[in-house]
């Protein structure tokens, strides 16, 4: 156990926020929920002075080599709480992320265009990084010595890597046997205190919640409202390089929902601040294994939501139980998007369609590819519309799920009840790229070549 002693606690500086359900008004502290109702904590974000002269701020900025706006995150610092001073920042020089055109998939699709806004691209492959760093620099700030989360293996993975450029120490509770080995991987390679729990996400959140209350560890799990500040720039850096033009329609896989959430927020304060005249539809698409919000959605709208057993081969979204899944609602409803599952099949295929555009992804991240063909076939997504993916991670923070799709031993029949277009098993067959065993000679893979252009 923790020993009390080995922590340096210290007075916050305080940071407006708002209980998302009873409105109360305070300051994020302990647990980060609401000391009148429980519930969960944003952050009150105040309209910037001069506005409308941000955008050339914030371009002007990528030419810096300072530290601060090197950084993705932290070169939009106006649209943050005023959180830390410089010297208090730990960056790796996240975000500033890549927006891909998926051409042949819009073609398919019949679509304008469609966009993979590729977050695996910060530095330790996930979009966790945006908010990992605001999250820690304001342990940094208060003098904390140890951040925690519970985590299916990104946020292990981040909140590792950035405490250990923080100096500080890093406790992790993982679900054992329901991690990626390469996201397990990371959280020991930056040399985290990682304990693997006998029990699911869910059950790691419960154990940590109970260590928050009595040993002063930082939560950065993403109920810390500062963790979604970080990640809702995301949103700034897609409206900067569409140069505000936002597509029609912007799909976020949803795990524990805080994503979805984010970027919704940074997208309704830019309009909030004159800068966006249109938003696009935000949809959260969940694995049918671990569809809380999904179900509830189909239901009533989703006033509430039944927590279930999770199961999924896309571990970084297997969660029954997502805290943040009000936030996410409340974005869903306001931009006008919806919620919905998609099978694991599905899942398997858009990850290999994505692939075959160049672009490599983890498992949840293709969920929005497949969750993109359901509404275009729905009509939800309309033809000659324009689609923004959020693709969450990077293909090799699930190296053995792409081996075991090409292989043919994913153990896709696992899930063979579920619902899937009837097309979806033949087209998995066609997507496999298993490796050929061939003697050393050159005419052979001549021939083979040959073989394969025939049919190409």
């Amino acid at each position: 156990m923790l020993v009390q002693s080995n922590f340096l606690v210290s007075q916050p500086k305080a940071i407006a926020t708002r209980c998302i359900a009873c409105s109360a008004s305070g300051a994020a502290t302990g647990r980060f929920r609401c000391a009148s109702c429980g519930d969960l904590l944003e952050v009150v974000t105040q309209r910037p002075a001069q506005a409308a002269t941000l955008p050339a701020l914030w371009r002007e900025r990528r030419r810096s080599d300072t530290a601060l706006d090197r950084s993705g995150v932290w070169r939009f610092r106006e649209a943050l709480p005023g959180l830390v001073a410089a010297a208090s920042v730990v960056t790796l020089e996240e975000g500033n992320t890549p927006l891909y055109a998926l051409p042949r998939l819009a073609a398919k699709l019949g679509l304008e265009s469609l966009l993979a806004k590729h977050q695996g691209m910060n530095p330790t492959g996930s979009f966790k990084d945006t908010g990992m760093t605001v999250a820690v620099s304001r342990a940094r700030e208060e003098g904390c010595c140890w951040v925690a989360c519970a985590s299916t293996g990104n946020t292990s993975a981040s909140m590792a890597a950035y405490a250990a450029r923080a100096g500080l120490g890093a406790l992790v509770l993982v679900p054992e046997g329901q991690i990626a080995w390469g996201k397990l991987a990371q959280a020991l390679d930056y040399g985290a205190l990682t304990f693997q729990i006998h029990a699911d996400f869910d059950g790691c959140v419960r154990v940590l919640d109970e260590i928050v209350g009595r040993a002063p560890v930082y939560l950065v799990n993403s109920v810390n409202p500062l963790r979604l500040e970080g990640q809702k720039t995301a949103a700034l850096e897609l409206w900067e390089q569409l140069q505000g033009d936002l597509p029609d329609h912007l799909l976020v896989p949803g795990g524990n929902l805080a994503n979805g959430s984010a970027l919704g927020k940074g997208l309704l304060e830019l309009q909030d601040w004159g800068l966006a005249s249109r938003l696009p539809k935000i949809s959260v698409v969940q694995a049918a294994g671990a569809d809380p919000l999904a179900r509830a959605w189909r239901s009533d709208g989703a006033p509430t939501m039944a927590p279930l057993a999770p199961e999924s081969l896309a571990t970084a979204i297997r969660i029954g139980k997502p805290a943040s899944w009000k936030k996410a609602a409340a974005v869903i409803a306001a931009t006008r998007g919806t919620c919905l599952a998609v099978s694991e099949a599905e899942i398997a295929l858009a990850k290999a369609e994505i692939g075959a555009e160049g672009l490599g992804c983890e498992p949840a991240s293709a969920a929005t590819l497949a969750g993109l063909k359901r509404l275009r076939a729905q009509g939800f997504v309309k033809q000659g519309e324009r689609v923004a993916l959020v693709l969450t991670g990077h293909l090799l923070k699930d190296a053995d799920y792409a081996l075991r799709f090409h292989l043919g031993t994913l153990p896709l029949g696992d899930f063979a009840a579920q619902e899937r277009p009837p097309e979806v098993d033949g087209a998995l067959a066609a997507r496999r790229r298993a490796p050929i065993s061939l003697a050393a000679d050159a005419d052979a893979v001549l021939r083979r070549l040959e073989q394969e252009s025939a049919h190409a």
